[in-house]
């Protein structure tokens, strides 16, 4: 992609209000670009590391054994009517008339499966989508991390069983943090013991640690797991090992997942039938993440004071090649376009060019120049180091790959 031609360069100009680091750097660099209070327009760099974080996702909830579908953004309130959830989630309900613009699908899921599943024999199942979600925030801020419209993967799955939601939670605990292991902040999100468990005695999310996020977490270092600042009062020790020393961490929410018990199937009446002829209640589970919201504490994780830094999984591009000489065409044509963004201006120094390819974050920057060429071919210089070398265009191939 020549940066010439793409749409949403980066800015000095950003919005007043832009009070965290991924706020200001994804609008700096012209990842995404605020509407209004909480919602965002995602510009071609933004849109590229949102669906390779979607595609990870998917990749290891498939592995799971989900399957994806695609609920609608609006449904019926008569629907959130039945669960009662029209009034305990009033405060953040977007409704139009007599729709609801969906904050979670249990709702529209629960009567969809319902018309596909009659016996026990059908049973486990667990659809999934990825889709926009709306809620009235009441304090929307920091950036992607607390939004009014955002990115989710919500899963739901269905069992006969408390013992097999019970299997099937702790294999999307694996999948979970195959995911963010992927995704490059897998050492940091720990598994996290939270209050709301409606129906177990605890339900469960996943915190990155980061010293700018906004929630508090007591972390076990014996076990690799924490414990949420509203459960800690009455759980004052690790729920794996009884340690007594949690260290006080801040942290970011990236994930939770709750078991639902028979909250929502028997508001709908979903019951199958059983292998002696009666009529057996379903039990539910469902399984939340992110992907804006993890965008958002990428970039709080990975940056720097020159701008971002990519994790190669989810980078927009790998390659960042400055033109300081006619000889960067050339490279530019035997490179993968779809893996490199190169930076062809020539009405622009190359201090700031440099100052971009910073700022972007993108894995590896080369530059191709007059002195590069005599020293033997193309500076490279990873983003996370500060070692730079000259390599042949076949070394620089050879180390990094042509393409992901």
């Amino acid at each position: 992609m020549r940066y010439s031609k793409l749409f949403g360069k980066t800015t000095k100009n950003i919005t007043a209000d832009a009070d965290s680091i991924n706020a200001k750097l994804l609008t700096q660099a012209g990842f995404i670009n605020k509407e209004i209070s909480g919602v965002y327009n995602f510009l071609p760099l933004g849109l590229k590391v949102l669906r390779n974080i979607q595609q990870i996702i998917r990749e290891e909830i498939d592995a799971a054994g989900g399957q994806e579908i695609l609920m609608p953004v609006l449904s019926s309130l008569e629907s959130w009517q039945k669960t009662g959830r029209d009034k305990s989630w009033a405060e953040v309900l977007f409704c139009l008339n007599n729709l609801v613009l969906n904050p979670t699908h249990e709702e529209v899921v629960t009567p969809l499966v319902q018309k596909y599943i009659f016996s026990y024999k059908d049973l486990p199942i667990a659809v999934y989508q990825i889709q926009e979600k709306f809620r009235n925030e009441p304090r929307a801020k920091s950036g992607l991390l607390r939004g009014r419209e955002f990115n989710m993967k919500d899963l739901y799955s269905f069992h006969l069983h408390n013992a097999d939601l019970d299997k099937f939670y702790d294999e999307i605990i694996v999948a979970y943090k195959k995911i963010f292991k992927r995704l490059g902040i897998g050492e940091r999100t720990l598994l996290t013991y939270a209050s709301g468990g409606s129906f177990s005695k605890y339900s469960h999310e996943f915190q990155t640690l980061c010293d700018t996020g906004e929630d508090t977490v007591y972390v076990c270092e014996k076990c690799n797991v924490a414990v949420n600042k509203e459960l800690i009062e009455e759980l004052n020790v690790c729920p794996q090992c009884g340690n007594k020393e949690l260290k006080e961490k801040r942290a970011i929410e990236t994930g939770n997942i709750f078991k639902l018990g028979t909250k929502f199937t028997n508001a709908f009446g979903f019951k199958v039938a059983s292998p002696d002829g009666d009529l057996d209640e379903i039990v539910m589970g469902c399984y939340g993440i992110g992907p804006s919201r993890i965008m958002g504490t990428l970039v709080e994780v990975f940056n720097d004071e020159k701008g971002i830094i990519w994790p190669e999984s989810v980078t927009p591009y790998k390659f960042h090649l400055i033109g300081l000489d006619p000889k960067a065409e050339e490279i530019y044509n035997l490179l993968n376009d779809n893996d490199v963004l190169f930076d062809d201006r020539d009405d622009v120094s190359a201090g700031a060019k440099f100052a971009t390819a910073d700022l972007i974050g993108l894995p590896v920057r080369l530059v191709v120049s007059a002195k590069s060429l005599e020293a033997g071919g193309i500076e490279v210089k990873e983003r996370n180091n500060t070692n730079i070398n000259i390599m042949s265009l076949d070394d620089v191939i050879l180390k990094y790959g042509k393409a992901r």
